[in-house]
């Protein structure tokens, strides 16, 4: 962990593994971590998709690809191709930093994924670019962090107003059909269509707000430990549901703040 990245401002820490796909790592306030430890957790970029895609298989125009099949989600592929990789650090200042790295196999197309972090005394914002140089694909990029559960008092409260839920199927997949939100606890997609605005609050302790203008979150709250709230550009499965094509003169960019104030 000796070459971590630190930003700080005012009581606020940030930390993040470049050669560990860029995952956050931690970010404490004052005495209090925020993020779920450990080399799985903290907070992941998913790109050059988010979630599950169906059977590891998408289509771009006339063209099947294949992707490897997660072993924790087959038969399909899950949360894209970076989250593992080692990034480039492109800039650090104290509280801001640009990472970048590069797409190619096992996906099929080349292409670059940036990432840049804004820390401030009382907020953070991560920035995801997708872009290619050549060849169009679809793609999406979005963000899972792993919140503690607890800050050693009762569990977070989700405060929350989706418009619909994406109606999961026995193989964890959207069917297509939109829903009513169900009680958790979830593993499930929600639309947001005025943009994401979930509220976690540790009573006693602190709240945070995670807002992003795109209109799907993910929200995975059964572990005993951790509660994961996802702003992702598309809903699980999109590449083959929603596609949304990365062309040479029209990139994916999405962005996510989370503001926090102590309680």
């Amino acid at each position: 962990m000796s070459n971590l990245t630190r930003l700080t401002a005012g009581d606020a820490e940030l930390t993040i593994d470049p050669e560990h796909g860029c995952r956050i790592t931690g970010l404490r306030i004052g005495d209090t971590e925020l993020l779920l430890q450990g080399a799985h957790f903290g907070c992941f970029v998913m790109a050059p998709w988010a979630g599950r895609t169906e059977n590891a298989r998408f289509r771009n125009g006339a063209t099947v690809h294949q992707l490897p099949v997660s072993a924790h989600a087959a038969p399909h592929a899950i949360h894209g191709t970076v989250r593992d990789v080692p990034w480039k650090t492109a800039q650090v200042t104290g509280s801001t930093a640009a990472f970048t790295t590069e797409l190619g196999e096992p996906w099929p197309y080349e292409g670059k994924v940036t990432q840049i972090v804004e820390l401030g005394e009382g907020s953070l914002t991560l920035t995801l670019g997708v872009e290619t140089a050549s060849d169009s694909f679809p793609a999406q990029a979005g963000w899972h962090p792993w919140f503690r559960r607890s800050l050693g008092g009762a569990d977070v409260e989700l405060g929350f107003h989706p418009a619909w839920q994406e109606e999961r199927g026995a193989n964890h997949i959207p069917t297509g059909r939109r829903i009513d939100p169900t009680p958790r606890p979830w593993d499930d997609c929600f639309g947001m269509p005025d943009g994401v605005d979930v509220t976690l609050t540790w009573p006693g302790q602190l709240e945070l707000r995670v807002t992003s203008r795109t209109e799907y979150v993910v929200v995975y709250d059964e572990p005993e430990d951790a509660v994961c709230v996802e702003p992702q550009s598309g809903p699980p499965n999109g590449l083959n549901t929603l596609p949304r094509l990365v062309t040479p003169i029209d990139p994916l960019e999405v962005s996510t703040t989370w503001t926090w104030r102590r309680l």
